[in-house]
Formats: C-alpha cells, sequence, structure tokens
C-alpha cells in the first residue's frame, strides 16, 4: 500500500483496527518517523479506543493499554537491550491475550517467541509517502490481508 498522508496511513490502521477480533499479534517495523505509531492510532481509532486516549509511542514506558472494543497492547521494542530487558517485560501475557497486541520494532523480538502474525513493513517514500508492505504469517492472518485489499 502507498499512502501520501499522516491521515490515508491513519486511515489503512483504522480499517485493520475494525477487523480485529481478538489475540491477534500486528508487528510494525520501518525506520524511525516512517508511521508506525501514526497507524497504530488509526488501529486504536477502529477498536473504539476512546479520542481521549492519547495514542503515542511507548518508547519509553514500552507498553501502553487502551481500552475500547477490545483491549489493545502497544508495544515498543526499541530500546530494549537484552534479552533479559525483554523477559522482565512478560510479552507472553500480551502476545497471547484476547486483546489485539500491535508490536513496534517487532524484528527485535525473538524468532521463536510467535509463529502466526501479521508483519506491516513502513518504508518512507519521500516526501509524507509511505510504503506499507503486509505480509501474513498464518491462515488468520491471510483471511485479513484479503479483508484489509477488499
Amino acid at each position: 500500500m502507498i499512502t501520501g498522508s499522516a491521515a490515508q496511513t491513519r486511515s489503512w490502521g483504522k480499517k485493520l483496527g475494525r477487523l480485529l477480533k481478538g489475540g491477534e499479534i500486528v508487528g510494525l517495523s520501518g525506520e524511525l518517523g516512517s508511521g508506525k505509531t501514526c497507524f497504530v492510532r488509526g488501529i486504536a481509532e477502529g477498536l473504539g479506543v476512546g479520542k481521549e486516549a492519547w495514542i503515542r509511542s511507548p518508547t519509553f514506558t514500552l507498553i501502553n493499554e487502551y481500552d475500547g472494543r477490545l483491549p489493545l497492547y502497544h508495544i515498543d521494542l526499541y530500546r530494549i537491550g537484552s534479552a533479559r530487558e525483554l523477559e522482565e517485560l512478560n510479552l507472553r501475557d500480551y502476545l497471547f491475550s484476547d486483546g489485539a497486541t500491535v508490536v513496534e520494532w517487532f524484528e527485535h523480538l525473538p524468532k521463536e517467541e510467535v509463529d502466526e502474525y501479521l508483519l506491516i513493513d513502513f518504508e518512507h517514500g519521500g516526501g509524507n509517502k509511505r510504503k506499507l508492505t503486509v505480509t501474513a504469517h498464518g491462515r488468520r492472518y491471510k483471511k485479513i490481508v484479503e479483508e484489509l485489499k477488499a
């Protein structure tokens, strides 16, 4: 997907948020400023998280929780420096919950941690343009990608 503005990036996130049913893991990767947190704001909107919630990058708090139609767990692994720090987060409690878990800097998560997930890679496309590449890992996520395209 190519987006030409932050509003379009957020709109794609909102569409994804509306498709989530609970228990999904959405991994986001891409360099700083490529639109990951903007996309999460859209997911939150699609999940019915109230407008009073301030959706921000959880870089310093690492995990933010929001209440909506489903709980939204927004995790940022950018500052994780060791396996011990990662273990102390008790990520499995979030990854395998009934809520929707969105992980920025997903590439920092050990590959053996999850088998099935939706991965969205963000790339700068010049100016406000962003290229979002969506890859499904697992049948459930293939269905979500099909619905996202529709």
